[in-house]
């Protein structure tokens, strides 16, 4: 792995983490800006390095260093919001495999659609089994996703865009470096 890979690699392991802190809480979950930054790891690093960055991250965090939304450490397993920070992963190396042979906004935005239903096939069923295997708290199907994904993807939709709109030229810019 070259240099520019490894540094580029942490930043956006870095900026999901700060995006982490960029939050909303809402329901069970928060809004941040995590999703926003593994789209744009994925379409500016490709799926392997996009994947890793976030891997990293998630690695990061369950070792103990507190940088999930609501702390860290390997207990977070039992969180009902870890399912999506492991579903950042293949999230990544979805947006990324289909960005890499073309970088426009329209491509950036379906990618980052299949990404975000990647993402959501990961965190709301391991919601869903956290909640009520876990915690016992009894919710039904239609309750789970309303809390986990429903009221969130208005604000999805919108990081979607500035990710289609910030993409090509940030990718324009990287590739200047």
């Amino acid at each position: 792995m070259k240099t520019r890979d490894m540094i580029l690699t942490a930043l956006f392991a870095a900026l999901t983490a700060v995006g982490a802190f960029i939050r909303i809480p809402l329901g069970i979950s928060t809004i941040t800006l995590q999703f926003l930054f593994t789209a744009l790891a994925g379409v500016l690093l490709g799926a392997k390095l996009g994947a890793l960055s976030q891997a990293i991250y998630v690695a990061l965090g369950l070792l103990g260093v507190p940088i999930f939304a609501s702390g860290g450490g390997f207990q977070y397993v039992f969180n009902p919001t870890f399912g999506f920070l492991a579903g950042l992963i293949p999230t990544a190396w979805i947006i990324g495999k289909l960005t890499e042979n073309d970088r426009s906004a329209k491509r950036v935005a379906l990618a980052c659609f299949a990404g975000l239903a990647a993402l959501y096939a990961v965190g709301v069923p391991y919601m869903g089994v956290i909640v009520n295997a876990y915690m016992g708290r009894g919710l039904t199907l239609w309750q789970i996703l309303k809390s986990g994904m429903i009221i969130y993807l208005p604000g999805d939709c919108l990081k979607i865009a500035l990710a289609a709109l910030a993409a090509p030229r940030l990718a324009r810019a990287l590739e200047r470096t």
